[in-house]
């Protein structure tokens, strides 16, 4: 068990940073690994451009998040993220509504899907940028289970309307590359890009 002089040191290990997002996932992860933090969440056009690849939606909305937080934050660290569900070359984000959410879901069962998160840690003029790929393998889901799970509204805030760590969790056997970018945010990946830009 760490002791509080060395949850400090490790803390302080790493930089306090603006956080360019109100996602409470990411909040619960930055804090989990002693990264030192507070909220600026920003407000940019989310629309994604005609033709545009989802790494590099998810790169450019991070990089606009971060950037946008950073013209008011001035000479603080801002890290932006942006997460979204891919299944054949079709960008998943949260769903509109409860039949929204069922059409996703039903493209995810069975099958395996990629969920990609574009991150960028901005300083001054200095930004970083990096996209996290993770591999998920769905089981099918029956659709008696699926009407209950729509019912319940926790698909209704999360990318590809499902949450790795909530009941979800039952439907994939497994996964290829980092947990936590399924969740919301790569910590180990944000902290290399922290570190390196500080």
């Amino acid at each position: 068990m760490i002791g509080l002089t060395s949850a400090i040191e490790l803390a302080s290990a790493t930089p306090r940073i603006v956080l360019a997002s109100a996602s409470p996932r990411r909040r619960e992860l930055l804090a989990q690994a002693g990264v030192m933090f507070h909220v600026q969440a920003a407000d940019i056009d989310e629309t994604r451009r005609a033709g545009e690849a989802p790494e590099a939606f998810v790169l450019r909305l991070a990089e606009e998040k971060a950037r946008a937080v950073s013209a008011l934050c001035k000479n603080e660290t801002v890290l932006g993220a942006d997460t979204v569900v891919v299944v054949d070359g079709e960008i998943l984000g949260k769903p509109a509504d409860a039949a929204d959410a069922r059409r996703m879901l039903q493209m995810l069962a069975g099958r395996v899907h990629q969920v990609l998160t574009g991150i960028a840690v901005v300083r001054g003029e200095h930004c970083l940028t990096a996209v996290e790929t993770t591999q998920v393998t769905f089981h099918a889901i029956g659709e008696e289970e699926l009407t209950r799970y729509i019912a319940s509204d926790e698909p209704m805030d999360k990318a590809g309307a499902y949450g790795i760590q909530g009941y979800a969790a039952r439907w994939i056997p497994r996964i290829e590359g980092d947990y936590n970018n399924v969740v919301g945010l790569p910590i180990a990946r944000t902290v290399a890009l922290l570190s390196d830009v500080s």
